[in-house]
């Protein structure tokens, strides 16, 4: 008997798994098996004790993760959730039967972290703009996701979890990623064997360039769903030709 297919969402920063929630539907809707939204800790779950937000303890987390659903295993990555699949893909490539994420150009040696993340990484600065950030009310910690193109239900959700756990969550984590480690990464991930991949490329994405994108593409022997105009949010609008790509890969692979 052929062992359960499940699909495996995991979302980035400052996130919680609400925003899989239009994708997810469309899937569902087309039967294609489980669909699942994991959480990192502290990131819409909870922060065990003794937990330390680095990028080692995301990706044993997110192994362990893989390892309890069992079976083969799409696994798809956004933003910071893209970052934890590429220290899976460097440590643990053989969980999973298929990869797909977004911001490839996020482990290239090129990269420029975005100005929001240099502020994170900037001591004193970083602990300033998240005070401002999960100091607020929720109706307007909200309304900062709905200017960035959350539709309100997500935004509300997602305004929530950005509470003072995540933000002590997000400085390490951040600071720890500062170049050149994203770039060794991804020379890890390009040297690791890994299984068939797909690089989401949301042209219009303003915090990783889309040529770095598809030069990780290329070099990582991954397909490319080409996403023309699309920003970083690219799963919470019109989520029919991100799924159809999807699945398409899915099939193939």
């Amino acid at each position: 008997m052929a062992a359960p297919r499940t699909i495996v969402f995991v979302h980035g920063v400052p996130e919680t798994d609400a925003i899989w929630r239009p994708l997810i539907g469309a899937l569902e809707q087309r039967d294609v098996g489980e669909a699942i939204a994991i959480s990192p800790p502290g990131f819409g779950a909870p922060l065990p004790d003794g937990f330390e937000p680095s990028m080692a303890a995301y990706t044993s987390w997110l192994a362990d993760q893989l390892e309890s659903i069992g079976g083969d295993i799409d696994l798809v990555g956004h933003d910071w959730g893209a970052g934890h699949v590429y220290g899976l893909l460097a440590n643990h490539p053989g969980l999973v039967r298929t990869w797909s994420t977004d911001i490839a150009g996020i482990i290239h040696r090129d990269y420029e972290w975005h100005d929001m993340a240099q502020a994170w990484q900037t001591p004193d600065i970083g602990e300033q703009v998240i005070a401002g950030m999960t100091g607020g009310t929720v109706d307007e910690r909200s309304a900062l996701f709905v200017g960035l193109g959350m539709p309100d239900d997500i935004a509300a959700d997602l305004a929530v979890g950005l509470d003072e756990t995540m933000g002590r969550c997000i400085l390490p984590l951040y600071r720890e990623a500062a170049q050149p480690t994203m770039g060794k990464l991804g020379d890890r991930v390009v040297a690791a064997e890994r299984p068939p991949g797909l690089v989401i490329n949301a042209t219009a994405d303003e915090y990783v360039p889309a040529d770095l994108s598809i030069e990780m593409a290329t070099r990582l022997g991954a397909e490319v769903l080409q996403l023309d105009g699309r920003g970083h949010w690219w799963m919470v609008g019109d989520v029919d030709e991100v799924a159809d790509g999807l699945i398409a890969f899915w099939a193939a692979n």
